[in-house]
């Protein structure tokens, strides 16, 4: 009589834990399988840019919309912006934690070398044509938090092409973000 009921309770377990098994592989692979943030950028005060006598400074607000069901936090560190294959400025990203399934705006600042625009080949051509294309690249290393228990490392991997127009001082951005676990 034992021996039966011994059975029966190996039984039941391993069919429980074949149940919580299924349930946790569906729900890494639906709800909680990474998703890309989407980041959008949004020049502010186009109309008083300030010149001095090597860089251009532009404020902007970037807005991180972050759409899994972990929070994301980074540290501080520099994205670049690039102009024809050399980089023109830095833009400094604040230590920042994104909230799960929360929409994030920071505001942020660059310098534009004038000197490395000037210089460049087809800086003259692009003034011609009334626009400008630059490519904005930054690499954000840090941790997801899930539930908060679960922690993972993760990079966020941004490339913005942006689009400046000169006379209208309108701005037209478009970035592709991946994320890696």
């Amino acid at each position: 009589m034992a021996r039966r009921g011994l059975k029966k309770c190996c039984f039941t377990t391993v069919v429980l834990l074949a149940i919580l098994a299924i349930i946790i592989v569906t729900l890494a692979l639906t709800i909680f399988k990474p998703k890309d943030p989407q980041i959008t950028l949004e020049p502010v005060n186009l109309e008083n840019i300030q010149f001095n006598t090597t860089d251009i400074k532009l404020s902007m607000l970037v807005t991180i919309h972050n759409p899994n069901y972990g929070s994301f936090e980074y540290n501080s560190m520099n994205g670049y912006v690039n102009y024809h294959g050399s980089t023109v400025a830095e833009v400094p990203l604040a230590h920042k934690k994104i909230p799960a399934r929360a929409k994030v705006t920071m505001p942020t600042s660059m310098d534009l070398s004038v000197d490395k625009l000037i210089s460049n080949p087809s800086f003259w051509d692009d003034v011609a044509s009334d626009s400008m294309n630059f490519t904005s690249t930054a690499t954000l290393p840090g941790k997801v938090r899930m539930a908060k228990i679960f922690k993972f490392h993760a990079t966020v991997y941004t490339n913005c092409y942006i689009l400046f127009r000169i006379l209208s001082r309108a701005v037209d951005s478009k970035c592709i973000t991946r994320i890696k676990l």
